[in-house]
């Protein structure tokens, strides 16, 4: 070995070991491409509702903020919801009407919840969700009752090809 090479050549435990991520690792901090905008990823929860569990991610960029579904049910399902402007209170009704589309309660259910980065506020708490979607079952109504507080989400399904996962360590 050269002397230069000694002096200024990198060690390989100072080589940092870029993690690989898919849907269902992404971790706070990493960025998320989707659609020509990169988000940085600033909360994860997990939901457990007697076993089955699945993710969503708060991806946020400078203009908008948006979550990330992903759930492994015989297939990998992925969506991107936004905060819909829906006022709901319960009971909470088999059919909703959000901007001129009917949606259909599909599944309901209380989860327990594990959160990361913001989201670690509701960590250890449980959620009521409810989960609609229209009749062709391409958008998607998710509403969410934390507490007193009710909360909804407008959405659709994406491929996983359409994101990219850059690790942020």
């Amino acid at each position: 070995m050269s002397i230069l090479k000694r002096l200024f050549g990198k060690k390989e435990k100072d080589v940092p070991v870029v993690k690989e991520r898919n849907v269902f690792t992404i971790e706070v901090g990493d960025i998320v491409a989707y659609d020509l905008e990169d988000y940085e990823v600033v909360s994860k929860l997990t939901y457990n509702d007697h076993g089955f569990e699945w993710l969503a991610y708060q991806l946020e960029s400078p203009g908008r903020t948006v979550w990330l579904s992903a759930e492994m049910d015989d297939q990998v399902y992925l969506g991107i919801y936004e905060n819909a402007k829906l006022k709901l209170s319960e009971p909470i009704p088999e059919e909703i009407e959000y901007e001129g589309t009917r949606y259909y309660l599909d599944e309901s259910g209380k989860a327990s919840v594990k959160g990361d980065g913001r989201g670690k506020n509701v960590n250890g708490i449980s959620c009521r969700y409810f989960d609609y979607e229209d009749e062709e079952e391409e958008k998607f109504l998710s509403v969410e009752i934390w507490g007193s507080e009710i909360e909804v989400s407008s959405g659709y399904e994406i491929n996983e090809y359409e994101i990219k996962i850059i690790a942020s360590k």
